[in-house]
């Protein structure tokens, strides 16, 4: 039974069989798919340090969005990419995809690397987005995720896929 539907978001409320056969009431959650991406450049890449309303604090992440209606990841790649950095890439090499959180939700993230990159004249941010593009240095990465400056699960799993 559908408890709620928005504009990206339905939320179900669904008997589900377990393993075991026992049958349990849960809720799942909707989203639809999105997309992180990675742009490198030499030895950097950008990461946006960005405000989440929903921990009311900005974090460090790799842009990312969600993927419209008809859309295919590689092209919100290339959307999300331009409107969260300002920046076009040549190349966008896919690194798989991750549930980011099975226990409630369905949503998938699919992975990119972005390389060839270049100012883009189409850029145009949401207007309810807070975004500071910063250059990091690739040697920093694993530490920025070992120190807990990096604390975006999908940022992290796409270092992971990237440098693994």
């Amino acid at each position: 039974m559908e408890i709620y539907s928005g504009k990206r978001l339905t939320v179900e409320k669904k008997v589900v069989t377990l393993p075991d056969g026992e049958k349990k009431e849960l809720v799942i959650v909707h989203p639809g798919g999105a997309v992180a991406i990675l742009p490198v450049e030499g030895d950097a890449c950008y990461l946006i340090r960005q405000y989440r309303f929903a921990i009311d604090d900005y974090i460090l992440e790799a842009p990312a969005g969600t993927i419209d209606e008809g859309e295919k990841p590689e092209e919100t790649a290339y959307r999300e990419l331009i409107e969260e950095t300002g920046m076009k890439a040549e190349r966008f090499i896919p690194k798989g995809w991750i549930y980011p959180s099975p226990g409630y939700t369905d949503e998938r993230i699919w992975l990119f690397m972005a390389e060839g990159l270049s100012p883009s004249s189409e850029y145009r941010r949401d207007d309810d987005e807070f975004i500071e593009v910063l250059r990091v240095p690739l040697s920093a990465l694993s530490g920025m995720i070992a120190n807990g400056t990096i604390i975006d699960a999908k940022t992290i799993c796409l270092v992971c896929r990237c440098f693994g």
